[in-house]
């Protein structure tokens, strides 16, 4: 198992927001022909005309010394120093709720979306300090995003692995702990039930466009998401319990897995994780604090390091 990377501290810093807008995609720009031009068309004539772009009147007389027959060689191939680095695997962090949606609301009136978004920052900065990944937010502002929007914007940056940020509530203010959970038809038990359903009925504050599927619909996105998807996701699972353990208190069996609509992906590996429940008035004190976010992100990141390292990428630096 691979030490904890040095990047991967428990060092609070402040909240800053970066738009992390998907950019356009560029259309290459045709390539021109090699122009012919008549022998009488000179150097002047092309300066007087007004073209004064020395590649092109350089292509202009390469290509009249060749229908002429007076160029002496022909200019070699550019050499091949070396092979490409591959591109650095991209991480994907949800920050649960936002805008209209706050998420739960603690004892003190902590919303979840400010937590989730505080959280996902920190660990933004410590993966990025780690010099081993890209890493892209679905928002970083207090905004509302469906939740089918969260997946595409993971599928459209080609994510390696996406990680979805909560601090839920439940109807019971004694459970405290983090958990992790994976995408099941099947709820493991009637809390992580309870708890997917919650989440999945985050679309109702985006009005009949984005509500949710039918359960006969969910079952069909489920069967779609891929073996090798769940393994990863299973194993980054595995990771993130491991990692947690001798630092942030956890529930009993931590692994859990239900139909979370944010979480079937059928490409990306995926995970969600609740760093505690804002209806515990313990778990909401320290999720107020910068100090216990940090030392939660700290724990993430390493994970994400272990989940990586395992895959055999991410490991430059």
């Amino acid at each position: 198992m691979p030490p904890e990377h040095p990047a991967c501290k428990h060092t609070p810093s402040r909240l800053w927001l970066v738009d992390h807008t998907p950019s356009k995609g560029l259309i290459p720009s045709a390539v021109t022909p090699p122009l012919l031009l008549p022998d009488s068309l000179t150097r002047r004539a092309l300066v007087g005309a007004g073209i004064v772009a020395t590649g092109l009147i350089a292509s202009a007389a390469h290509a009249a010394g060749r229908a002429k027959g007076t160029l002496g060689s022909s200019l070699s191939a550019p050499a091949i120093i070396g092979k490409a680095q591959p591109a650095l695997p991209l991480v994907m962090l949800d920050p649960g709720h936002g805008g209209k949606d706050p998420g739960a609301i603690g004892f003190s009136g902590t919303y979840e979306k400010h937590v989730a978004e505080a959280a996902a920052d920190e660990l933004h900065r410590q993966l990025l300090a780690t010099g081993r990944y890209r890493v892209a937010m679905t928002r970083t502002s207090d905004r509302f995003i469906p939740l089918d929007g969260r997946v595409e914007l993971a599928q459209q940056h080609g994510a390696s692995l996406f990680i979805s940020m909560h601090a839920d509530a439940l109807h019971n203010a004694s459970v405290r702990g983090a958990s992790v959970y994976t995408h099941s038809h099947g709820a493991s038990d009637s809390q992580t039930a309870a708890l997917a359903q919650t989440e999945n009925s985050a679309d109702r504050f985006g009005g009949p466009l984005v509500q949710g599927a039918s359960p006969e619909v969910q079952q069909i996105l489920a069967s779609l998401v891929t073996e090798e998807a769940r393994r990863g996701s299973a194993h980054m699972a595995s990771a993130v319990v491991s990692s947690f353990q001798s630092r942030i208190n956890l529930l009993p069996h931590p692994h859990r897995h239900a139909a979370f609509a944010v979480l079937k992906s059928a490409q990306i590996p995926s995970v969600l994780v609740e760093m505690g429940f804002m209806s515990n008035r313990l778990d909401e004190a320290a999720l107020r604090q910068a100090g216990h976010r940090a030392m939660v992100a700290g724990a993430m990141c390493t994970a994400v390091n272990r989940y990586f390292s395992a895959a055999g990428v991410g490991l430059a630096g």
